[in-house]
């Protein structure tokens, strides 16, 4: 049979139309040139079926043998881009096909028993999906790594905490970077956890109602689990659900989406902390870019522009949401959307985590062999930041606790000597005792030991504060969970 004969064959309702199909609906129905990217996990899906296929006897040996042969030669022409993707054969799944009983005849239209594209399809995307987070939660840990590094450096760097985006509190830079590394230590456990709900098999399901071929399907699930180190796949109990779930996409994509928020917060506060009126940190030229028409600007593109990806990936949730919300039972042509906006959730979160890693925690320069950071800190700017805004407040009014005073009372006293402090245009620790113990008699000479900074940093050493001594537990736990 010739190529040409195998795509007039190939659209398998050929015989029951009168008419071929437009070309305006061919590329409007095509998704060969976004789904192509599902190569692997189509042949490895395919190999494991013509293999069960064998072992029950419904193909011969010769014909699995064959099948195998032309495979092999399909993922080598593919990797070295001779294959030749055709519109006119839709998809990734009947390229391929076609490719193949080009090369082996008959055994290579003999694949396709006891399955449908339904099937292939929705296990193709799950076992790719499968490999995806195995390489995002790879990115995930260097980000973590990259921002633990960063941390351990800054321990004793002292940055105001904000609420409300107002001083708050003294807290240690490395404490701030680390609340990070816990966000991102979610999304990893989240992402495990979308990775067991997305690592099952529809296949064997075929169009709907399953089939009436003697298939093996826990084999099929087995012999997948050569692709995938981490455990076979379950096999979807009821072939409805299994052609017509599209739960892990929009879950992957929820979970994603979380990811992205919390790179989108950081990126919030590196763009705050760049910026002139705060001059915390300096991003390396590399991430930055100029202005076509301001000689002075370095912008922040790279966390901005990730601030931005952040509602595209939440868009694409939204989407896909919407797909599935008025589907009936079980498969509809609806579900070739799914595969962009999922695709470019992978590729977004991925490029993203990438960039992030290497501009938190540096890269190497080849030159030097050294790596350099992409992020500089001003501790400096930090610290006099810290002691504008009455950051010891709080520490004053445990001090008058500690003396006997109900806090709400200890509270308000704080308020009056805050008050002092602003019409004297001084800090908390600049005001004499005399004038302290004008708010309350307790008031002795340790209470400036309390309003420093450092002081206040140091007090605050229970397990998740930010004193120097939890910060460096907290690292060292971080370092023995990651690696």
């Amino acid at each position: 049979m010739t190529q040409n004969q195998f795509e007039k064959k190939s659209e398998a309702w050929s015989a029951l139309f009168s008419e071929p199909m437009s070309d305006l609906v061919k590329r409007y129905t095509a998704s060969v040139f976004f789904d192509k990217r599902l190569w692997q996990a189509d042949i490895a899906g395919s190999l494991a079926h013509a293999e069960m296929l064998g072992a029950q006897g419904i193909i011969s040996a010769e014909d699995r043998a064959s099948i195998e042969r032309g495979m092999a030669q399909i993922k080598a022409e593919i990797q070295s881009g001779a294959f030749e993707w055709k519109l006119d054969l839709e998809d990734v799944h009947l390229n391929i096909e076609a490719r193949l009983t080009q090369l082996v005849g008959d055994a290579g239209k003999r694949l396709h028993t006891g399955r449908s594209r339904n099937d292939q399809v929705a296990t193709d995307v799950r076992l790719w999906l499968v490999s995806e987070i195995d390489l995002i939660d790879g990115l995930l840990t260097d980000l973590q790594k990259s921002l633990v590094d960063v941390a351990e450096l800054h321990v004793d760097t002292i940055l105001p905490g904000f609420t409300h985006l107002q001083v708050a509190q003294p807290v240690s830079f490395g404490h701030h970077l680390l609340a990070y590394v816990e966000m991102f230590s979610r999304d990893a456990e989240r992402l495990a956890d979308v990775r067991r709900r997305t690592n099952r098999l529809p296949l064997g399901s075929a169009a709907l109602a399953g089939t009436t071929y003697p298939l093996d399907r826990e084999r099929v699930a087995l012999r997948l689990s050569m692709v995938d180190a981490l455990g076979h796949p379950q096999v979807c109990q009821n072939s409805l659900d299994g052609v017509s779930d599209r739960d892990f996409a929009i879950e992957f994509t929820a979970a994603a989406s979380i990811c992205m928020v919390h790179i989108s917060r950081l990126s919030e506060e590196l763009i705050i902390w760049m910026s002139q009126n705060f001059g915390f940190i300096k991003i390396a030229d590399r991430f930055t870019t100029g202005s076509s028409i301001m000689p002075q600007k370095k912008n922040p593109d790279v966390p901005e522009l990730a601030r931005g990806k952040t509602g595209r990936v939440v868009g694409h949730l939204m989407g896909l949401i919407t797909l599935m919300k008025g589907q009936p039972l079980a498969y509809n042509k609806d579900n070739q959307e799914d595969k962009e906006p999922l695709f470019d959730t992978v590729d977004t979160l991925k490029d993203t985590l990438r960039i992030f890693s290497e501009m938190v925690g540096g890269q190497l320069n080849p030159a030097t062999g050294k790596k350099e950071g992409g992020i500089t800190v001003n501790p400096i700017a930090m610290e006099q930041a810290a002691s504008k805004g009455y950051a010891t407040a709080t520490d004053l009014a445990d001090y008058l606790v500690k003396k006997g005073l109900p806090f709400r009372d200890a509270h308000e006293t704080v308020a009056h000597a805050v008050k002092a402090a602003q019409s004297h245009a001084c800090d908390l620790s600049e005001l004499p005792l005399a004038v302290l113990q004008s708010f309350n008699a307790t008031i002795e000479k340790d209470v400036y030991d309390c309003l420093s900074l450092r002081g206040s940093l140091n007090a605050r050493n229970t397990l998740g504060g930010t004193a120097p001594a939890q910060v460096l537990a907290q690292i060292a736990r971080h370092r023995g969970r990651l690696g």
